[in-house]
Formats: C-alpha cells, sequence, structure tokens
C-alpha cells in the first residue's frame, strides 16, 4: 500500500531527528579529546567538500560576491557563533538537556518575527511562548549562584540561531539554499581553523576520534537532506512536531553511551517545551486558515 505524503513527510522528519542526534552524539564523544575549534573545522572540512560537490553536480554554485549581501553575512556570522556555543555546551553538559533547550528554537524565532519583523501574533501565541520559556528555566534551573556556563552556551546557541534563521528570511530567494549552505559550511570551517589555536591549540587524532568526526559530519548532512525531503512531502503543521523525538533520540543516546539519566526536572521542562511548541504550530495553522505552519530552519551540517 503507498504512503501518504504526510506518512512520508513524517518518516523523513524523524530520520531526519535520528541522524541530527547521532551527529551531536559523534561530536560529544570528542569534545574531552579536542577542543570545539578543532572539531569544527576537521567536521566542516568534510561537509564542505560534500556539500560543495553535491551544491556543484545540481548546479547550484553562484558568485561568490553573494556573501557581501548583508543578510547572507549575518547568518553567516550566526551560524559560526552556534556551530561554537553547541558544541561547546554539548562537553559539559547532559546530551538531552541540551537537546531539550534547542526545542525552544521555534519559539525563539516566532518571537523574533514579533519582535524585529512586526508579524502579527495573539496572545495565545505568546503565551505558549512564555510558557516555553519557563520550560527551559526548569531545565537549566539556575542555582543562587546564577546560570552554570554550560546553560548560558546552550541559550547563546538558541540565540543565535534564531538570528540565522531570521536573517535567513530576509534573503534574496533567488539565492539556492545550497549555495548558501556552501558559504556557511566553509566559513564555519575557517572559523574553527582560527578557533583552534586561541582554544589550547591542536591536539592529536586517534583513528577512533577522527572516524566519530567523519561519520558525524556525514550523519548531520543526511539529516539537512532529509529535513528538506520531509518539507516539501508532507504538510508542514503535520510533520514539523516530529521534530521533537530528537529528546528521545538524545535521551537514548546519553543514556546508552554517556550513562546519562535526565532527572525529572528536566522531564518536565522539555515536555512543558514540546507542548508549547506544539500549539504554537496548531495556531498557526489555524491562523492561515490552510495546513502549515512555520518550521524554523534547520541546522546546516557544519
Amino acid at each position: 500500500m503507498p504512503r501518504s505524503s504526510n506518512t512520508q513527510g513524517a518518516i523523513y522528519m524523524t530520520i531526519a531527528m535520528a541522524f541530527f542526534s547521532a551527529g551531536d552524539a559523534l561530536s560529544k564523544s570528542v569534545i574531552s579529546e579536542m577542543n570545539a575549534g578543532q572539531i569544527m573545522f576537521m567536521r566542516g572540512v568534510i561537509t564542505s567538500a560534500l556539500v560543495y560537490l553535491i551544491a556543484r553536480h545540481m548546479g547550484a554554485l553562484r558568485c561568490w560576491r553573494i556573501l557581501l549581501q548583508p543578510m547572507v553575512a549575518i547568518r553567516v556570522i550566526c551560524e559560526i557563533l552556534a556551530a561554537a556555543t553547541y558544541i561547546t555546551a554539548l562537553g559539559m553538559m547532559p546530551l538531552a538537556n541540551a537537546s531539550a533547550i534547542l526545542q525552544s528554537l521555534p519559539l525563539v524565532v516566532t518571537f523574533g518575527a514579533v519582535l524585529f519583523f512586526g508579524e502579527p501574533v495573539g496572545w495565545r501565541r505568546m503565551l505558549a511562548i512564555l510558557a516555553g520559556l519557563i520550560g527551559v528555566m526548569i531545565i537549566v534551573r539556575p542555582d543562587a549562584g546564577g546560570f552554570t556556563s554550560a546553560a548560558l552556551l546552550c541559550i547563546a546557541s538558541v540565540l543565535v540561531t534564531a538570528g540565522r534563521d531570521l536573517a535567513t528570511r530576509r534573503i534574496d530567494p533567488e539565492i539556492p539554499s545550497l549555495m548558501i549552505t556552501v558559504i556557511t559550511a566553509m566559513a564555519v570551517t575557517v572559523f574553527g581553523a582560527l578557533l583552534t589555536p586561541v582554544l589550547g591549540g591542536w591536539r592529536p587524532v586517534s583513528a577512533t576520534s577522527f572516524s566519530h568526526i567523519a561519520v558525524a559530519a556525514v550523519t548531520v548532512l543526511v539529516g539537512y537532506q532529509c529535513i528538506i525531503a520531509a518539507m516539501r512531502t508532507g504538510e508542514i503543521s503535520f510533520v514539523a512536531p516530529l521534530r521533537y523525538t530528537s529528546l528521545i533520540f538524545s535521551a537514548l543516546l546519553g543514556w546508552v553511551f554517556f550513562f546519562e539519566v535526565p532527572d525529572r526536572w528536566t522531564v518536565i521542562g522539555a515536555l512543558i517545551v514540546i507542548a508549547s511548541g506544539l500549539y504554537t504550530f496548531y495556531r498557526e495553522a489555524k491562523r492561515r486558515g490552510a495546513p502549515v505552519a512555520q518550521e524554523s530552519e534547520p541546522r546546516v551540517p557544519v
């Protein structure tokens, strides 16, 4: 029996989240052996080569002068900061916790669209955004000393990733997405090389660590392609909520490979974030009067 487009889209989205989570776990597995800059550089070299070959094959390459466009430059800078902060945070906190905080991204993007672009939002969606942010606070649980550095890095990653998504909405639609991905991948690679000596210099890379980074580059690239397929195959309001399956995959990977078990407050906070996000998707679909909801852009595979 042939699958419906929504079913196919749901499958693509679930696969994408599984691969993204695997890529995060593989990056976390080597963070104790090398700094974030080295990881960004090594993973970026592999990803840049793969994305460049794909873009060239599909005829998506354009003049490199598009880097001079302000929105493209802002997007690249935000992606660089997002990669650096999130990879560093992965080495300092449980994988499930970092993933749970990252799930607030659609809510932050929605709030940013209201703040900077003047997009209309009703009081119900605004309350959902506030509830989601409360869920994040429950997950990070600042003590008397304030936020931990890991929590601040993860929150910073969410904020700059939201900035990336907002900048992307203002990029000339004539510029192919793959070209933007190529530029971003290469820029992150160069930044990783520059950041490496600042964070302690190059460290010897074992065959195991290199294999983890190489596989991470491939898994995130596969995840990126799957999420594009999901967005183009099924109704976005149907497939987008499945992005929260990454919490399940991250929790399982953290438990199996890093012996991390989320505590009850992390679970409660994650459930609040998920519920807020689902309600936001629902209200957006209802507001538009069509089965479409805005989804924040997937992470670029760098």
